[in-house]
């Protein structure tokens, strides 16, 4: 697969079967990545592969939580920006359109949505999840190495045949991960991956994007 097909054919997938991935495909794709450019070759990703029984337990424990109506750990940083504005706001739609409409959710189903947003802390079915942690005094331009990092996984896994979905809302129940990854104190969690074989039986619809014109000045 050429790196256009794995930026064109990349989505986030929210569904996966259970077929279970062999940990040398990880070992492939994430030896690779640490390609990936980093400013003073920092190289600030600390990742952790879950799968088999300890995910299961973390898959466990977040729904008990979940179910209890816990509203999670205290975030460790922002996600979003305080007030969305356009054209922001109007991208922020399409994905609910996308993710939700496509399912049958209206907007004001709060709890349709809560259900389908309950799937994220099942891994969608994945039997694999990859958590990056940052240490917390990591300066903003080190979370871009990060992402850009992460992005290099993502390609990388369309190129052994597989699918991911990128998870910052894992950030909401932390200490949980935590019990499993057993991070030292000075990480952080930046996000969690579901990673598998996206299930062929079901729609996975793919969120508009910005047109090149809105995002992109050419100066000549």
């Amino acid at each position: 697969m050429d790196v256009y097909n794995a930026v064109w054919t990349r989505q986030s997938i929210r569904r996966f079967t259970d077929r279970p991935v062999p940990r040398e495909v990880f070992e492939r794709v994430l030896t690779a990545a640490a390609n990936a450019p980093s400013g003073s070759n920092l190289q600030p990703w600390n990742v952790y592969v879950v799968s088999g029984d300890l995910l299961t337990k973390l898959k466990n424990t977040v729904a008990v939580r979940v179910a209890a109506g816990d509203p999670g750990d205290d975030r460790e940083f922002a996600n979003l920006p305080p007030e969305v504005r356009s054209p922001y706001l109007e991208r922020m739609a399409a994905l609910g359109e996308g993710l939700y409409g496509s399912q049958g959710v209206a907007r004001g189903d709060v709890a349709g949505r809560a259900r389908i947003r309950a799937r994220n802390w099942n891994c969608f079915g994945a039997g694999t999840a990859l958590f990056c942690y940052l240490d917390r005094d990591m300066p903003k331009p080190r979370w871009a190495d990060v992402g850009i990092y992460l992005q290099t996984v993502m390609l990388l896994l369309r190129a052994e045949g597989l699918h991911s979905c990128a998870q910052e809302i894992w950030g909401e129940y932390h200490r949980s991960v935590a019990e499993v990854t057993a991070p030292p104190p000075e990480r952080m969690l930046f996000c969690g991956m579901s990673i598998g074989f996206a299930d062929p039986t079901v729609t996975h619809p793919r969120i508009r994007r910005a047109p090149l014109s809105e995002t992109v000045t050419f100066l000549d």
